[in-house]
């Protein structure tokens, strides 16, 4: 009971901490729109409206305060990742329209790791018990095809970053309980979904400078979406292919089994 009580003071702390980030606002010395910002709070887009909406706000306000943007956005980042809360690709993609493409895949890669490893350590020190408690079967299921291949463990976790056949949330969390070294958490989450990221930022980046339909269909456009797919598929397909032959997988059984969906 004492781990949880820990665990449910650290997530109020953390919680109460980025809502004064996120309303505590300081004052632009300008007028224009950065001023829409003062006195409101920010949120975590749900959406691609409230995502545009957001990105707005911020890339006008970034304009007189790129530090506490900077800072707001890593904030919030970590925030969701250390305690597995889904939406990290809305701020994938606000990344990019707020830094750049690469500047915004930088970041959001260093963040991704830097927040599989806090969740690690929460995990570490608070959540085993849980964990064990809720998700029995799923452990079990992790633990013997992370025994299968102890020796081969880097690839066979970078493989699971690149391929959905467990959410990275639970893996985060289960890693500890598995004995998995906490260097290979972060080098596979810097390292893994990469990219996912930038295809998922790019992607986006894309659709929004589109006018028309057929803008979508022009040369250019689909050339650039397949340039996006390469990046994204082909470090995947060559991790599978080159670490086949040392990795124990099965791959439909244990995706549905480690996504709660019962196999066919």
């Amino acid at each position: 009971m004492r781990p949880l009580l820990r665990l449910l003071l650290v997530f109020v702390g953390c919680t109460f901490a980025l809502y004064l980030l996120s309303t505590q606002l300081p004052r632009a010395p300008t007028r224009g729109s950065a001023e829409d910002a003062e006195g409101r709070s920010l949120w975590f887009p749900s959406d691609l409206a409230e995502l545009r909406e957001l990105s707005e706000v911020l890339r006008d306000y970034r304009r007189e305060h790129q530090a506490y943007v900077f800072l707001l956005f890593c904030s919030a980042y970590l925030y969701k990742q250390c305690f597995a809360i889904p939406g990290s690709s809305f701020l994938n993609v606000l990344a990019g329209a707020l830094f750049g493409p690469w500047l915004g895949l930088l970041l959001c890669c260093v963040l991704t790791s830097v927040g599989a490893t806090c969740c690690y350590l929460l995990s570490s020190m608070f959540g085993k018990q849980l964990v064990v408690s809720y998700f029995p079967d799923k452990v079990a299921l992790l633990q013997k095809k992370v025994e299968e291949n102890r020796n081969s463990l880097f690839f066979f976790l970078l493989f699971l970053r690149l391929f959905p056949m467990t959410p990275n949330w639970f893996l985060n969390l289960s890693a500890p309980i598995l004995n998995i070294p906490i260097g290979h958490i972060f080098r596979s989450g810097l390292e893994g979904r990469g990219p996912q990221t930038f295809g998922c930022m790019y992607f986006c980046s894309i659709l929004s400078t589109l006018t028309s339909l057929d803008a979508l269909f022009s040369w250019e456009t689909v050339f650039k979406l397949l340039a996006i797919a390469l990046v994204a598929l082909v470090p995947g397909t060559l991790i599978k292919k080159f670490s086949q032959k040392d990795l124990h997988l099965n791959e439909t059984s244990n995706a549905n089994h480690l996504n709660g969906r019962k196999a066919m």
